[in-house]
């Protein structure tokens, strides 16, 4: 069997790395990079994405189709992937965002030849380890950003990133970010909110966000968890009398498209929990369809899809694009 373990480089001079004690160091630099929980930090651990590291730190598990009985990690991995498990075993692969590791554990549960390497920017991974321990052997874990990937360019056959670019700095450096690491004939996939009209950002997240971002995470998720409860009966008032386009102004996110089947108290926490990360992250930047699909023409690839996927229980807005050249055109 082919051997699709990627090695660790340099993100910045893209040296080989070695092994030494608890740490990667680059021979011709002598720069260092520790091990951390069992796992290498090329980034420093706390960082503009601190939110999310405490966000999956206090929901570790309630996005795993195994805790929550839903599925929905599932169908909405491979809806927007266009991909089956079949296709991941045979092929270098990279999760770029992996928070508590939702789609790794769908990766490694459904494709069991599967090799996988997933970062993210937050410690969120600490939780993704923790989540998916039982699938280490195949599992390829690291800190680091998008920006410096501790990998060889044109690298990976495939390419993931899902619900993590609108929370970067500079949505079209991500992209390329992206593109740069994966190989020719290779496949990215993101996903992004969308801009849908000048009516987007007017809507209760843009307004509060102002100030929420700013504040501190727990006091933040302590207000939230005080009152959802209630904004949630407000917010199921307003949809059974038909009122659902005043719905954007109660202060959670949207239920309606949650999984048929959560109970009241995994509802109550899947409110929460998307409430807290639509308010508290540093960047929330969502982009027109056409100019994701610019970033992506305009370095050499060509769109297999744009558009809206559905599956149940929700919907991605996704790019699947193949990289045709190496070479960079802007």
């Amino acid at each position: 069997m082919k051997n699709f373990t990627i090695p660790y480089v340099n993100p910045r001079t893209k040296t080989a790395l070695s092994f030494i004690a608890d740490a990667f160091q680059d021979p011709l630099t002598g720069e260092v990079f520790p091990v951390v929980g069992g796992l290498p930090r090329f980034c420093a651990i706390d960082n503009y994405a601190e939110s999310f590291g405490f966000q999956w730190s206090q929901f570790s598990r309630t996005q795993l189709d195994p805790i929550s009985g839903t599925g929905l990690s599932e169908r909405r991995f491979y809806a927007s992937t266009g991909w089956s498990p079949a296709d991941l075993g045979h092929c270098s692969l990279l999760e770029v965002g992996s928070g508590a590791g939702r789609f790794s554990e769908v990766i490694l549960r459904t494709s069991p030849t599967a090799v996988l390497h997933s970062v993210d920017y937050s410690s969120a991974v600490d939780t993704n380890l923790s989540n998916n321990s039982v699938y280490r052997e195949r599992l390829h874990l690291a800190q680091a950003s998008i920006y410096e990937l501790p990998f060889p360019d044109s690298s990976f056959d495939k390419v993931v990133c899902l619900g993590v670019l609108q929370h970067t700095p500079s949505f079209v450096d991500s992209i390329a970010a992206l593109i740069n690491k994966t190989r020719v004939g290779g496949e990215i996939v993101v996903d992004f909110y969308p801009i849908k009209g000048w009516y987007t950002k007017l809507h209760s997240k843009y307004i509060l966000r102002h100030i929420t971002r700013r504040m501190p995470k727990p006091l933040l998720l302590r207000i939230i968890s005080y009152v959802t409860p209630r904004m949630l009966e407000l917010f199921d008032f307003l949809c059974r009398h038909r009122l659902g386009l005043f719905t954007r102004f109660v202060p959670i996110t949207d239920v309606r498209n949650f999984p048929v089947g959560l109970d009241h108290q995994q509802r109550l926490e899947w409110t929460i929990m998307d409430t807290f990360d639509g308010l508290s992250p540093k960047y929330d930047k969502p982009q027109r369809m056409q100019d994701v699909v610019q970033m992506f023409t305009s370095r050499n690839c060509r769109i297999d899809y744009a558009g809206i996927v559905t599956y149940e229980g929700g919907a991605s807005t996704v790019v699947r694009a193949y990289k045709l050249l190496d070479a960079e055109v802007v």
